[in-house]
């Protein structure tokens, strides 16, 4: 029943090769997708920091309510990154300190929340990287409905369950499953070019003539 169901994920990508992007900041893949995708700013770091990288379990909830949640520990493997789309809701809390660290313990990857947490002490405190929209004290509902490994949306970000889901300090982005190694290569090649670009500030070779030449190319008028 749509709305009310649970599905078996068909693929996932490999735990080997989402730690490869654990060398590049979450910004320089977010260049390569042409910055069109993102969970939004709203969903912040609220774990002590590390990097985020696993295979999506995703789970859609009713808002305030985290059933789904517990059943989606219950089936997620080692490295594992449960995405729950709540709605965005933040009057009550979908996970806290208990099942933060119960996922700890079962090795995950972390959580993705479009909702509120509670504990954020603990969690602050801990390094499994959690993310959420917010935070209250008031617990969650656990009566469903709900759905597991469905597609689900976050701000437009779209996660499908097993694409590739990956954090820092800037936030998170899902990377499709099917383009995750064009763009771990596509974001090791932006980061050696930032890292090209800060050398050259610091020796004084920086070309900075693409300015003005944008400038000129959309009319900008500059008075001497």
């Amino acid at each position: 029943m749509i709305g009310l169901q649970i599905l078996q994920r068909r693929r996932a990508v490999s735990l080997s090769l989402a730690q490869q992007f654990k060398t590049v900041p979450v910004a320089n893949v977010s260049d390569c997708m042409s910055r069109m995708t993102a969970s939004g700013a709203r969903l912040k770091p609220m774990h002590g920091g590390g990097y985020m990288a696993g295979p999506a379990l995703t789970v859609k909830a009713r808002p305030g309510d985290n059933l789904m949640v517990h059943k989606a520990l219950e089936m997620a493997v080692p490295g594992d990154v449960i995405v729950v789309d709540a709605g965005g809701e933040l009057s009550n809390a979908i996970v806290g300190d208990i099942m933060v660290g119960w996922a700890v313990k079962l090795g995950l990857g972390g959580f993705v929340i479009n909702g509120a947490i509670r504990d954020a002490g603990p969690l602050r405190a801990g390094s499994l990287p959690v993310y959420a929209a917010g935070v209250t004290h008031r617990g969650p509902y656990k009566d469903g409905p709900g759905e597991i490994n469905v597609p689900i949306s976050i701000d437009g970000m779209v996660i499908h369950p097993g694409d590739l889901m990956i954090g820092d300090e800037d936030g998170t982005l899902c990377v499709p499953y099917d383009d995750v190694e064009a763009l771990l290569a596509a974001g090791i090649n932006k980061s050696a070019l930032e890292a090209k670009m800060v050398a050259s500030m610091a020796d004084g070779t920086y070309d900075s003539s693409w300015v003005d030449a944008t400038l000129k190319r959309i009319g900008c008028t500059i008075h001497a």
